[in-house]
């Protein structure tokens, strides 16, 4: 058996190997993620609901949907368990004023970009088409009384 027939079969058995590996460890990964569920947690479901866990069984969970509205479901139907903020945030609407908004301490960061967009309007046009190519459509269009995309049907 020669060199290049072995790596014909290993190269394909590489990259399944690889492949399923990577597949493995997600699916070890969510599975974990589920297991730290607590009651309390917000977490977005495979469908797209955001809920509140409210009690954990071995194969279910009972949510809260919405106040005083609860449902249960699989396990395997959360798709992520969210932070804190981050539940607040997407639900409620509560925004994090961490961060303060940049104010320039002078105008001139406005007017530089006025000035940025005058220049390039002010700029003169690039003619892209051949002087000889234009003068044989003209005439080409003055020749039948026709210009592009008329027709004789009325």
């Amino acid at each position: 058996m020669s060199l290049s027939t072995l790596l014909i079969f290993l190269v394909p058995l590489a990259a399944m190997f690889l492949m399923t590996r990577s597949a493995k460890k997600k699916q070890q990964a969510a599975v974990q993620m589920r297991n730290e569920m607590q009651p309390g947690t917000g977490v977005r479901t495979i469908g797209g609901m955001y809920a509140t866990v409210k009690e954990i069984g071995d194969e279910t969970v009972l949510l809260e949907v919405a106040p005083g509205v609860h449902a249960v479901y699989a396990k395997n139907a959360i798709g992520a368990v969210l932070e804190d903020s981050e539940y607040n945030r997407i639900v409620h609407g509560d925004e994090e004023s961490d961060a303060d908004p940049v104010v320039p301490d002078d105008a001139s960061s406005l007017t530089e970009a006025a000035e940025d967009t005058q220049t390039v309007e002010d700029a003169p046009k690039a003619d892209l088409t051949k002087k000889s190519d234009a003068a044989e459509t003209d005439a080409e269009g003055q020749k039948d009384g026709k210009a592009d995309g008329e027709t004789d049907a009325k």
